[in-house]
């Protein structure tokens, strides 16, 4: 009896005991899966056309001007030397140009000053025998700057003599007493930024000046309304232009000037 108690006991049903391995991902941690995967895209795409618009912009740049410095440059016989004040001209703190007397604000984003530079005076002698050039302060023509793109350009102004020709700027208009190649003729001249030829060319007489700078004829006169501009080489000659856009209308002599 106790034999086959035991005999009873060692029969099992095991057939129906499963033992799973390999359980399969649930659906919900797929899904979640693919929507992380979608989101690390959607942020790297972004990520990759910000850096494309940020290289698009440009860079600001900085212009300034240094401090001002005391110079000398001489007359038309190169006899008497004339007090010069100049300055450099920085862009992103690296020295472009020098210049001298104040800047015109032609718009909020260009603006004009008067060019100074050194020129090497020494003769070849002297070259030979000194140790180093003989440097001599010289005034030249006009700087456009740029302060979006901090190009700095000199500008296009026809017979404008460094030495006798003053300025006198209204917007982007520019009037000076030109004077020819061969120094035998005065020009009374209006330009205008952004074209090569002038507005006005006429012709103004023979020029008068001495051995100083700025004395062919005084710095021309700008009225607003209407626009016009005033030459006066000399006592005995007015002329006076209204300036209509890119027209010139010539204004009689004796009229007079509205209050």
């Amino acid at each position: 009896m106790i034999e086959q108690s035991l005999e009873e006991t060692e029969h099992f049903s095991c057939s129906g005991v499963l033992v799973t391995l390999a359980t399969p991902v649930p659906l919900f941690f797929t899904m979640l899966r693919e929507m992380v995967m979608r989101k690390i895209a959607s942020i790297l795409v972004m990520i990759g056309l910000f850096a494309i618009e940020c290289a698009a912009v440009p860079k600001p740049h900085v212009i300034t001007f240094g401090k001002w410095i005391s110079a000398k440059w001489p007359n038309a016989t190169g006899q008497k030397l004339i007090d010069l004040k100049v300055r450099p001209l920085f862009v992103d703190t690296r020295l472009k140009e020098y210049t001298t007397g104040t800047q015109h604000e032609l718009t909020d984003r260009l603006f004009v000053v008067r060019r100074a530079f050194r020129v090497n005076d020494a003769l070849p002698a002297e070259s030979a025998n000194a140790s180093g050039p003989r440097w001599q302060w010289q005034r030249g023509g006009w700087l456009l700057v740029d302060r979006l793109t901090g190009r700095v350009s000199q500008l296009n102004l026809p017979d404008f003599d460094p030495f006798y020709s003053t300025a006198s700027w209204y917007r982007d208009y520019i009037a000076y007493c030109g004077v020819s190649d061969d120094g035998k003729k005065l020009y009374a001249i209006v330009s205008q930024v952004g074209r090569r030829k002038p507005i006005l060319k006429k012709d103004a007489g023979e020029p008068a000046g001495d051995d100083d700078p700025d004395s062919e004829c005084p710095p021309p006169v700008w009225e607003r309304t209407p626009m016009r501009v005033t030459f006066q080489p000399d006592d005995d000659q007015k002329l006076v232009f209204n300036i209509r856009s890119r027209v010139v209308d010539v204004v009689n002599d004796a009229e007079e000037p509205d209050e």
